[in-house]
């Protein structure tokens, strides 16, 4: 019964006394998909030292150097959707991408889906809400994992670009202060924290402090910044959205402000389809052209 009883603990034992997932070599690659854009699986550093992050990546043919591209997906407050949020991949806009010759990685940050852990970017409640402190860690995130790419051999280590969407948006705002070497454009769909207040359309929690994070975020900003928003978006809409951008660009920070056609029945989510990919295909290629950094100089063959 004692033998019956010990092995029964042995998994337990396993699991208490393995070293942490990152101690364990988890960076990297995990598998190989065989999917098209060479799509694979990968755990990339996050601000747990226990805890590698999930992620996905997607690549043009060839061994590179490419360009780096990081989407930074969006968030919520309710912890039951983070714990049940899919994979975020942005499919469409991996493959527009990967087709102008970009690596493409879509990081999971921890407090959501299977990456799971502590949710680090916790705004708070509506009237104590800490926009600029929750946004500094997306920010964090996104460095996080752009930086271990840029130690891959078939990325550059210049001129990446930084998409986010809403919180992942937001976030990319707080990351506008990097180095503009590293990082030579960001891109952001809807940005912003705490809309549909109390699931509501068209609220926002205390948008005066979100206005007021949104200028902290531009005084130290360093990167351009093309800045989109759905005509029919409800959780930031365009007229509130005009506003955050002012405030961005008010103090210091250098943003273009873009209303896109209405997309689906909900704008917000444009950037997750085929169809609002399209609808912003061209201001994407603006940013891409406005900001492309120079070819990179093949070694000459003095043979």
């Amino acid at each position: 019964m004692r033998l019956v009883n010990t092995i029964a603990l042995l998994p337990l034992l396993v699991l208490l006394t393995a070293p942490p997932l990152c101690a364990q070599g988890a960076f990297g690659p995990s598998e190989e998909e065989g999917e098209p854009l060479r799509r694979q699986a990968w755990r990339v550093p996050s601000s747990d030292g226990d805890l590698a992050a999930r992620a996905l990546l997607f690549r043009p043919p060839g061994p590179g150097p490419f360009r780096l591209a990081v989407i930074a997906h969006a968030s919520t407050q309710n912890a039951l959707r983070r714990a049940q949020m899919p994979p975020p991949e942005y499919r469409p806009l991996a493959a527009y991408l990967v087709a102008r010759g970009f690596a493409v990685l879509v990081p999971e940050r921890l407090g959501h889906g299977a990456t799971g852990g502590r949710y680090v970017e916790d705004q708070g409640g509506c009237d104590e809400a800490d926009y600029a402190r929750s946004g500094r860690a997306t920010a964090d995130a996104i460095s996080l994992a752009l930086g271990y790419l840029r130690e891959q051999d078939f990325v550059r280590k210049d001129a990446a670009i930084v998409i986010g969407h809403s919180a992942g948006g937001w976030g990319a705002l707080a990351l506008s202060n990097a180095d503009p070497k590293a990082i030579s454009a960001i891109t952001v769909f809807a940005p912003g924290r705490g809309g549909h207040a109390n699931d509501e359309p068209n609220q926002v929690c205390a948008p005066h402090t979100l206005l007021a994070a949104a200028a902290e975020f531009g005084k130290a900003a360093r990167i351009p910044v093309t800045w989109l928003v759905a005509v029919n978006d409800s959780y930031f809409a365009p007229a509130f959205s005009q506003k955050l951008a002012d405030a961005f660009r008010g103090s210091g920070g250098k943003a273009e402000f873009r209303s896109l056609p209405a997309v689906g029945s909900e704008g917000h989510w444009m950037i997750e389809s085929e169809a609002g990919v399209k609808a912003a295909g061209s201001e994407l290629a603006r940013a891409l052209n406005e900001n492309r950094p120079a070819a990179i100089k093949k070694p000459r063959d003095n043979r």
